[in-house]
């Protein structure tokens, strides 16, 4: 299993082939850093359990955020459509949209590069949910009723 030592040199690896310099983990394990001046990113590293779990903030939803959005939001938790095994959550206080997935610590250790790649395809998916949301609440701003793909929340 990884250590908390090997995580962090694990997290130099990673800086090292990306100069993300900010991801640097407190002494819990906890990396935060902003990406592309868009997204919030989180690490997190489960010891007890020898994963890293990563968080991405994707967007924040107005208190009045119509429906269409939690439906696609339910059906990529309960299907896994576009969500490359990560799943979602809404953080109650900012209403914020975070994707979770979780690593194995010690495989992720083995590969930083594929890691980091990993990330990226991460981020890309959060580009498209967060295109998506936006197109739910521009419709909703709009009086649209959008189509809905998902037959069975139709």
């Amino acid at each position: 299993m990884l250590t908390m030592d090997g995580y962090k040199a694990f997290l130099a690896e990673v800086r090292k082939d990306t100069g993300l310099d900010m991801l640097i983990p407190d002494e819990d394990g906890l990396v935060t850093a902003r990406l592309e001046d868009k997204y919030g990113l989180g690490l997190q590293y489960v010891e007890a359990a020898g994963k890293v779990l990563c968080f991405i903030e994707v967007a924040r939803l107005p208190k009045d955020a119509p429906k269409a959005v939690y439906r696609d939001l339910l059906a990529g938790g309960l299907f896994g459509q576009e969500t490359s095994g990560g799943y979602f959550t809404l953080e109650p206080g900012s209403e914020s949209v975070i994707y979770n997935y979780f690593f194995d610590g010690e495989e992720a250790a083995r590969d930083p590069e594929d890691f980091v790649a990993t990330l990226e395809k991460m981020l890309q998916l959060c580009d498209i949910w967060n295109d998506r949301i936006s197109g739910h609440l521009r419709n909703a701003m709009e009086g649209k009723t959008p189509h809905n793909s998902h037959a069975l929340f139709a």
